[in-house]
């Protein structure tokens, strides 16, 4: 298991809910402390959150127009990082700073850069249109796991999962399971398409799309450095893939390491169908709750087993392709990002 994390990409710190106007929110990432709010204007900042003096946390600070006062001396701190003011004294070491995370908002997802500032690339920011867009209709989530994001990582490239932790909930046959998907290298990730046909539907499909014989049902995702699932799946009565019998939704999840052991877990899942019926919206997201607390049992278990001994003795099987590259390429940054920071021989 890796004892670092890719640094310099973009990880989503919040919801954009989660950071209202009147605001002071934390969330630590990668083992760092992050204060998120929002200036007049709406736009978001983050700072590390821990007062360059006493290293008291900004977070339960005061907001004070687009700065935030830190409440155990009174250090003012601007949007930039900048203490602007020190009560009872009247000049201000420059060196006196906290730092300050690029940022960017996209869909209803707050993104932080954790590595260098001089390397930001925008380009690298995942597409999450589905977050906003007016054809899908979804409600948000977040979970917290006691566990490595690589470890859950592996649950999200495998998907054969399904027919047994989710036997009852998501998956409903095992032919999930027996069926092989397409793996696929890609830019920073990995593609994976999964297709079962002649198979049964899950419980909430039934109840949604009403189908009564067999039906096929499919999966295509990406799956990103360093942690973002971008996935269409499906379902159409078998054989009938235009006929309008058919119910298609969209998935963003996305993975950010507290520490080592923790990690924060984003996700929602959309429909293109009944966008009107706000119960429909909240039936699937108790669905897939339901489901990804089976995965958080399963995944928090393993890694107790994991911290007892060593991961290294896992047997290796022809399925766990996806997992594999994607670790791979998860080592491959990590070890060019430490070589681009070794000193000069």
């Amino acid at each position: 298991m890796a004892k670092s994390f890719v640094r310099n990409c973009w990880y989503v710190a919040a919801w954009s809910h989660e950071v209202g106007e009147d605001v002071l929110f934390s969330r630590t990432i990668l083992g760092e402390p992050i204060l998120l709010y929002r200036t007049a204007d709406g736009s978001a900042v983050a700072l590390a959150d821990r007062c360059a003096h006493r290293h008291a946390p900004l977070s339960i600070g005061r907001k004070e127009g687009d700065c935030v006062r830190c409440m155990y001396h009174g250090l003012k701190y601007d949007q930039l990082g900048r203490c602007v003011e020190i009560p009872g004294q009247i000049a201000v070491p420059a060196r006196l700073q906290v730092k300050r995370y690029p940022l960017a908002e996209r869909g209803r997802w707050i993104f932080v850069w954790m590595g260098q500032p001089d390397k930001v690339d925008t380009a690298l920011l995942p597409d999450v249109s589905a977050l906003h867009h007016p054809d899908w209709r979804m409600k948000p989530g977040y979970m917290h796991y006691n566990a490595n994001y690589l470890v859950i990582s592996d649950n999200l490239l495998d998907f054969s999962h399904l027919s047994y932790v989710h036997e009852t909930t998501l998956g409903g046959t095992q032919t999930i399971a027996e069926t092989r998907p397409t793996i696929e290298k890609i830019s920073r990730g990995v593609r994976v398409t999964r297709r079962v046909a002649n198979t049964v539907p899950a419980p909430y499909q039934v109840q949604f799309g009403k189908f009564t014989g067999p039906v096929d049902r499919y999966w295509l995702y990406d799956y990103l450095v360093p942690g973002i699932l971008l996935m269409d799946s499906g379902v159409t009565s078998s054989g009938r893939a235009d006929s309008g019998t058919s119910l298609k939704f969209r998935s963003c999840q996305a993975l950010t390491p507290e520490s080592e052991k923790a990690t924060h877990y984003f996700f929602m899942q959309a429909h293109s169908f009944a966008l009107g019926d706000e119960s429909v919206t909240e039936l699937l997201y108790q669905s897939v709750v339901g489901a990804f607390n089976e995965d958080r049992r399963m995944i928090e278990a393993q890694q107790q087993v994991i911290d007892l001994g060593s991961a290294d003795d896992m047997v290796v099987l022809p399925f766990d392709l996806g997992l594999i590259q994607f670790r791979r390429t998860i080592e491959d940054l990590i070890k060019s990002e430490s070589n681009s920071n070794a000193p000069p021989p």
